[in-house]
């Protein structure tokens, strides 16, 4: 099947409109300074700011990935967005009004006034390799259905969408990302509401038939509720849910850029609960469509060609096929601008955190601090470029991989646990110093790494491998940091390992800053 005018126009008319947004603000003149490119003058309202977090998290992860994962299984994973609503009530009364008072575009400056230099690129350094996998991700779930659709080549699709994103990223920096981000998530959610119309309009018994199919095939079932952390059980998702949710809204680059962009604390708290709790819905949708997917072509097998009926081969490319062999003329065109909404917003946000983080954490922080707005300019756009090429790099490695959800879940739980333990460490304990930080980062990397070694069986002999499962691997490290940080500092007497900045890191601890 081939695109029609009337597809090929929609989506021209998207990319137009997305690309005429950088440009307005480029020309406006707000996004050619460092406060405008990283923080947007503190000036959005937390309607806009919400969305844009919707957005966010409503990349082609979920768009794809999600209704893959409910047509080969059930809605087991639909539990990580239950962890939702306590990130977001932690994020709003203790994380918001903390950042906000520091009025810094970086995330992991208040890190390095607790325990020194080293905590804040560590942790810099998980989040930008974090973003790196992230953008691959997403750009390869979004080339799947281009290249079902056209039959080009995935390759040149991920290298036009990357460079595409950094072109428009440069030119409007945050303020055009986050204004963007708004409108794709109207955009995604409508493509998706019109998908599940086909499919229950195209189903011969209708909404009852699905359903009766759906619990016949216990599609619904949020999991085993066995005490089990071997297998992805209802308490192993919820406990990633829980801990990547919290490193999300409470540590993540994207977030926190957000929060200072909002123009006044009540706004950033109320963005925080449209983007957060908004998205237990929606994610629900996904699921739900993955549902209807399994219906659609239980009762009509003949549709799918002989290389997608084995459900657990066929992985994410079932939905890509259906979007180009059974939509309309024009919903097409809406839906894979959807698609690539999904993606340019989640792409354009890592690549601004990325170039934030590299000119505050790094460039600023180790070789010119006094860098004039020329040169950070220069190095915000040059930033976004490498860190541009390396997702694309990311997209083009993961052709292959049928199951990207539990691949990027695997990349989040590497990278994440050894940021929110060290983050954890810093606000629970006052007499937690530069030593006990060090050594749980320490041995916590030691143990994220053997639980990722353990994963691939032929790397480690059965009897000194993990026996959890991969998603336990962000919430063993996170409390292996937190544990053998706290325990150090039981040992530890007062003020000892503390280095210059100790007194005023006590003072700078969310718990600290949010009672004042």
């Amino acid at each position: 099947m081939k695109l029609t005018l009337l597809d090929f126009l929609i989506l021209a008319f998207y990319f137009a409109g997305i690309m005429g947004i950088g440009v307005y603000f480029y020309r406006s003149g707000q996004s050619r300074t460092t406060d405008g490119f990283t923080k947007a003058g503190g000036s959005l309202s937390g309607t806009v700011v919400g969305l844009s977090i919707l957005a966010t998290y409503l990349s082609s992860i979920s768009f794809l990935a999600l209704p893959a994962r409910s047509y080969v299984g059930n809605w087991g994973h639909f539990v990580f967005s239950l962890g939702l609503p306590i990130a977001a009530f932690v994020a709003a009364k203790w994380f918001v009004p903390y950042y906000r008072s520091t009025g810094e575009a970086s995330a992991y400056s208040h890190l390095e006034r607790r325990f020194g230099t080293w905590a804040r690129l560590y942790v810099g350094l998980c989040y930008l390799l974090l973003q790196i996998g992230r953008m691959g991700a997403v750009m390869f779930l979004m080339a799947l259905p281009l290249h079902a659709l056209l039959g080009w080549n995935m390759a040149l699709i991920i290298l036009v969408t990357g460079v595409s994103v950094i072109l428009y990223t440069m030119m409007g920096g945050i303020v055009a990302v986050i204004w963007s981000d708004a409108i794709q998530a109207v955009v995604l959610l409508s493509g998706a509401l019109l998908c599940l119309i086909v499919m229950l309009v195209g189903l011969p018994g209708g909404m009852g038939e699905m359903m009766t199919l759906a619990a016949e095939g216990n599609k619904f079932s949020l999991g085993s509720f066995d005490p089990s952390l071997v297998r992805a059980t209802f308490w192993v998702v919820l406990m990633f849910g829980i801990v990547s949710n919290l490193q999300n809204f409470g540590i993540d680059q994207n977030y926190v850029q957000r929060y200072v962009a909002s123009r006044s604390e009540a706004e950033a708290r109320r963005s925080v609960y449209i983007g957060a709790l908004a998205y237990i819905p929606v994610s629900a949708l996904f699921f739900f469509i993955g549902t209807a997917l399994f219906a659609f072509y239980t009762t009509q097998p003949e549709l799918l060609p002989a290389d997608l009926q084995d459900p657990a081969v066929a992985g994410d490319q079932v939905f890509p096929y259906f979007i180009v062999t059974e939509l309309p003329t024009g919903v097409t065109g809406l839906v894979i601008a959807a698609i690539f909404a999904a993606a340019m917003s989640t792409v354009s946000t890592s690549l601004n955190s990325s170039a934030t983080l590299l000119l505050t954490d790094w460039y600023k922080r180790l070789w010119r601090p006094n860098a004039g707005e020329k040169e950070s300019m220069l190095v915000l756009h040059s930033a976004t470029v490498v860190w541009g090429v390396l997702g694309t790099a990311g997209a083009l490695a993961m052709i292959g991989v049928t199951a990207v959800l539990d691949v990027w879940w695997t990349i989040q739980g590497i990278f994440a646990g050894g940021m929110l333990g060290i983050f954890l460490l810093g606000i629970l304990s006052r007499r937690a110093s530069n030593t006990a930080g060090a050594t749980g980062v320490v041995i916590g990397v030691l143990v994220i790494i053997w639980m990722i070694l353990s994963a691939r069986t032929e790397w480690l002999p059965e009897v000194l491998r993990s026996p959890l499962h991969p998603f336990m691997i962000v919430t063993v490290g996170t409390l292996t940091i937190l544990l053998v940080g706290l325990m150090v500092s039981c040992f530890q007497r007062p003020g000892v390992g503390r280095g210059r900045d100790g007194r005023a890191a006590d003072r700078a601890s969310v718990g600290n800053e949010s009672a004042r």
